[in-house]
């Protein structure tokens, strides 16, 4: 059996005393004045990359084209209302030309100024 007692499981652990925080780095020309940050880090601040510039998708189109043999579908999605489903080549087709259409004719579309093409 050993003698070595550990402390009860819900007792935090001891704390080792003489620890003490670390010293800032000085200078390498040696003034003694710390280091901010580690060399080559850029340090100016950029823009934001994931900045918000106000543009919201308002109309969707999801197209699910499977290889041979296998039915295509098309569904066409606008903040206007419109919901439509369309399966087989032919509708599938159709629907992909009406979204764009509608594209042109929405309300919600109609009024945006300099949308890229």
């Amino acid at each position: 059996m050993s003698t070595h007692q550990h402390p009860p499981a819900n007792s935090p652990a001891p704390t080792p005393t003489g620890i003490s925080p670390a010293d800032p780095a000085l200078a390498t020309d040696g003034s003694g004045a710390p280091k901010v940050v580690a060399e080559g880090v850029i340090s100016s601040v950029r823009p934001d990359p994931h900045a918000d510039d106000g543009r919201r998708p308002v109309a969707w189109l999801h197209i699910v084209a499977p290889g041979r043999g296998v039915t295509p579908s098309v569904r066409s999605w606008c903040q206007c209302g419109r919901d439509l489903f369309a399966a087989g080549q032919a509708r599938a087709l159709a629907l992909i030309t009406d979204h764009v259409q509608h594209r042109t004719l929405c309300p919600l579309l109609g009024s945006q100024e300099g949308k890229a093409a």
